[in-house]
């Protein structure tokens, strides 16, 4: 499966694809939910019959360390309170991996465990780093889980320019979770989630 993905031209969409959300006008956007510190956005999706997610919040903590802790690897599956299982199934080149990864039940499991399958990339943006993924195919299905399918998402993470210390850091999430979900479900778990995503990171981030 890995060897089937062409990982130059695959990595360098999925980048383009980050970057045009990235400059997609204010006024496209409404307001999901909203934080002291974090706020998520959303408007339809064009990959999709769903939803794009856009979130944004500062975090005390440089670039490099920030996006260390969200791209597939040993620190996540540690804080991430959604993620319940995760695996590097094949290491690509060029900053690329495939990850299968499981999350929990959401709103008293009327939202049930799912499974993704994703290609990720990482790589420079401007004075910082973009982490992004896709879902792939992948034949083997875990028991009990519904097989879910993540368009093009991505984190954008740079440093403030008055405080180097402290970083940006910008998502956009557009998940298919597939089965018979009303879509008010889907918007209160996602913006619920993405809100918790900034607090479960920055616990993690002042613990170590």
């Amino acid at each position: 499966m890995g060897d089937q993905i062409d990982v130059s031209s695959t990595s360098t969409q999925l980048q383009n694809t980050l970057i045009q959300y990235h400059n997609i006008p204010d006024d496209e956007w409404s307001v999901a939910k909203k934080s002291s510190d974090v706020t998520v956005w959303r408007k339809p999706s064009e990959e999709f019959g769903g939803c794009l997610y856009k979130v944004e919040g500062v975090v005390k903590e440089v670039t490099n360390r920030i996006v260390d802790f969200i791209r597939p690897g040993p620190y996540r599956l540690q804080w991430d309170s959604l993620m319940t299982e995760m695996e590097i199934v094949k290491d690509l080149h060029q900053g690329c991996c495939v990850m299968r990864y499981t999350t929990a039940g959401q709103l008293l499991n009327i939202i049930s465990p799912r499974e993704f399958v994703d290609f990720s990339y990482t790589t420079v943006y401007e004075d910082g780093l973009l982490t992004c993924g896709v879902s792939v195919e992948h034949e083997i299905v875990k028991p009990h889980c519904v097989r879910g399918f993540n368009h093009p998402c991505g984190w954008f993470c740079v440093p403030l320019s008055d405080t180097p210390e402290h970083s940006f850091l910008t998502g956009y999430i557009q998940t298919d979770l597939r089965g018979m979900l009303p879509q008010g479900t889907v918007d209160l778990a996602m913006a619920g989630s993405l809100v918790n995503f900034y607090s479960d990171l920055r616990k993690a981030l002042q613990k170590t």
